[in-house]
């Protein structure tokens, strides 16, 4: 147990930790008897039937190749989902880093408008700006799709990075501006990179909240992995809803773990990087040649 976690209250002793381990089995057991109870309930009501051949042996006319790859994967997941993702991504961080330097911005006329504006967007929900951008300004289902994404992502991220920027102490901002920085200047050498390495897990999240709201834009017949497993069980039959609902949620499961496992493993060399540099042993070898073994 760390130095840290130690202060903050007694680490457990045996009894305690017998207790946890207890505990902890039982609660394995438990869900291990729901997910039983679960498959027994869907034995007894006939769901392991030849309705699965459809993903590994489809009929009409169809190959594996034809459901998982050119349906499923290339042509709902990678032109669909990730396409939309992939562009409404950087978007909305264009858009979140204007609004949050208009919100922190000296000016208070400026201020308060963007405050205004930060909430509209946030208040919306996300299929409201979908069919907005579809219906109002005829935008194609793709266009509609990353319009929405980036309205109400680029104000929810506004928001994490002003919270992250009031986070940190009021000393830095200043000492930026004693040593002659412009308040432009201030705001992307010294506060927002703070910023953003404080409140990435929080963008992390929303990253993935995003990638997950691409599946609201079959709404508006956007071409994304929901909307491909919806045509393919519309032509294989409602015998076949069940193996594509499974197959969609797997390879939704499957994407957002992996962009999960990436950002921490991101997040994590960014904090040792950080605590590498703010330790003493750090400093005295970046200031000190001799430390490094560099020739003076």
């Amino acid at each position: 147990m760390s130095d840290v976690s130690t202060v903050l209250y007694d680490a457990p002793g045996p009894v305690t930790r017998r207790r946890q381990r207890m505990l902890s089995a039982l609660a394995g057991l438990l869900i291990l008897a729901v997910l039983a109870w679960g498959l027994f309930a869907m034995y007894r009501n006939d769901i392991f039937n030849d309705r699965w051949l459809v993903l590994v042996d489809p009929p009409r006319g169809q190959t594996v190749e034809d459901v998982w790859w050119n349906s499923l994967l290339r042509g709902g997941l990678i032109e669909g989902t990730l396409k939309a993702a992939a562009l409404a991504m950087p978007l909305a961080g264009l858009l979140a880093l204007v609004l949050v330097m208009l919100r922190t911005t000296p000016r208070r006329a400026l201020r308060g408008t963007t405050t205004g504006v930060i909430e509209l967007f946030r208040g919306l929900p996300v299929l409201v700006l979908m069919m907005f951008g579809y219906f109002v300004f005829g935008f194609s289902p793709f266009a509609s799709v990353v319009f929405g994404l980036v309205i109400y992502n680029g104000a929810i991220v506004a928001e994490i990075l002003r919270a992250g920027l009031s986070s940190l102490a009021k000393g830095q901002g200043e000492a930026g501006l004693a040593i002659g920085l412009s308040w432009f200047q201030n705001f992307f050498i010294v506060m927002l990179p703070q910023a953003v390495r404080v409140m990435l897990p929080s963008l992390i999240a929303q990253l993935v909240v995003l990638l997950k709201d691409t599946s609201i834009g079959f709404i508006i017949a956007y071409h994304e992995l929901l909307r491909a497993s919806q045509l393919n069980y519309n032509f294989f039959g409602n015998e076949s809803r069940l193996p594509f609902f499974v197959a969609t949620l797997a390879i939704y499961l499957t994407l957002n773990f992996t962009l999960t496992r990436v950002a921490i493993t991101v997040e994590r060399r960014l904090r040792q990087r950080g605590q590498k540099v703010e330790t003493p042993g750090g400093l005295a070898s970046a200031g000190n040649p001799l430390a490094t073994g560099q020739k003076v």
